[in-house]
């Protein structure tokens, strides 16, 4: 799987490229189709502080999945977005799976 981190503005320190590399790698094991994944990291203007935002792409042969979360931290938004995409994989798995007994 290819990972593709973006991040215009902003530089991500090593620290946080190894946890990306290790938390998509961690998808990767749970679903073996996923082709490549693009994080994008960027920092909008808002009111609040949750200001950091990652967003993931997962390119899948039968569906793309995408996630947006904010947060804090790059890491915390990181986190959040993978929750959210192991949830939208477990769908997917179950959906092909109803497919394949009908």
């Amino acid at each position: 799987m290819q990972i593709i981190i973006q991040s215009p503005h902003v530089t991500p320190t090593e620290v946080l490229t190894k946890h990306i590399h290790a938390k998509i790698g961690k998808l990767a094991h749970f679903y073996e189709q996923i082709e490549t994944a693009r994080v994008f990291l960027k920092i909008e203007k808002s009111d609040i502080n949750e200001d950091k935002v990652c967003e993931i792409s997962l390119a899948i042969p039968s569906k793309d999945l995408f996630v947006k979360r904010r947060s804090y931290t790059f890491e915390d938004a990181l986190s959040q977005a993978i929750d959210a995409l192991h949830r939208e994989i477990d769908k997917l798995k179950t959906k092909i799976e109803h497919q394949l007994k009908a």
